[in-house]
C-alpha cells in the first residue's frame, strides 16, 4: 500500500493545533466526551465514516480519533498562499463546490497509500439532527478500491454547536463514539458498495442512539 504512518510534519502540526486549540475547546467548551478511542488503529490507511452536523465536526474527529484524519476541503482555500501549505500539511485535499469530482477521489487514495486516515461524512453534507438519511456510496468505493477498513464514529451534539444568528459558538455538550472496524467491500459491484453503507450507516446510528 505504501506509507504507514503520515508524514512527519504533519504530525507535528496536528499535535501543535490539537493541543493548543481543537482539545481545549473539545474538552473545556464542549465538555467533550469521547469513547471507543481504544478502536483506532494507530497506524496505517483508514476510512473514517460518519454523520455531519456541523463545521466544527473536521478537527473534532481528528481530535478524538488521536491521529490526523485527512478531508475534503474548497477548492478556494488552496488558492490562498500560506494556507494552501497549511491545510496541505493538515491532511486537507481540495474538492469542486456542490461535486465529489474525480481528482478529490484520487486525492483520497493518495492520502491513504501515505498512511493517512481519510475522513468521509457519508451524507456529504451537513443535516440539522445529525441523521444520515440518503448515504453516499463514495465511502465504500474508495475502501474497495484500497482494500482499506472503514472505521464509524458518530458525533453527538455538533449541531447545535451553532445558532442561527449567533457568530459565537455555543458551549454545549459533545459526545464522540467510535465503534468497531467494519471490513471493505470485496469488490466495487454495486450491490456490495450499498451493503457495506448500510452496515456504517447502522452502526453510526447506533452509536449516536446512545446519547450523550
Amino acid at each position: 500500500m505504501g506509507r504507514s504512518r503520515e508524514p512527519f510534519a504533519s504530525l507535528v502540526l496536528y499535535h501543535a493545533f490539537k493541543w493548543s486549540v481543537v482539545s481545549p475547546v473539545l474538552h473545556a467548551y464542549l465538555r467533550g466526551r469521547v469513547y471507543g478511542a481504544e478502536n483506532v488503529p494507530k497506524e496505517g490507511p483508514l476510512v473514517v465514516v460518519s454523520n455531519h452536523a456541523s463545521d466544527f465536526d473536521p478537527p473534532i474527529v481528528s481530535c478524538a480519533m488521536r491521529r490526523p484524519v485527512a478531508y475534503m476541503a474548497k477548492e478556494e482555500l488552496f488558492r490562498v498562499p500560506v494556507l494552501k501549505q497549511a491545510i496541505e500539511l493538515y491532511g486537507a485535499y481540495p474538492v469542486k463546490r456542490g461535486m465529489a469530482d474525480r481528482s478529490a477521489l484520487r486525492s483520497a487514495l493518495n492520502c491513504l497509500s501515505e498512511g493517512w486516515a481519510v475522513g468521509i461524512f457519508l451524507e456529504g453534507t451537513r443535516t440539522p439532527d445529525a441523521r444520515i438519511l440518503n448515504p453516499k456510496l463514495g465511502a465504500a468505493l474508495i475502501a474497495a478500491k484500497t482494500q482499506v477498513p472503514l472505521l464509524p464514529l458518530s458525533l453527538w451534539g455538533t449541531q447545535a454547536i451553532f445558532k442561527k444568528g449567533s457568530p459565537l459558538p455555543r458551549p454545549v455538550p459533545v459526545t464522540v463514539r467510535i465503534g468497531q472496524l467494519i471490513a471493505p467491500p470485496t469488490s466495487t459491484k454495486r450491490e456490495e458498495l450499498e451493503a457495506v453503507t448500510k452496515h456504517c450507516v447502522t452502526a453510526i446510528h447506533a452509536l449516536h442512539d446512545l446519547g450523550r
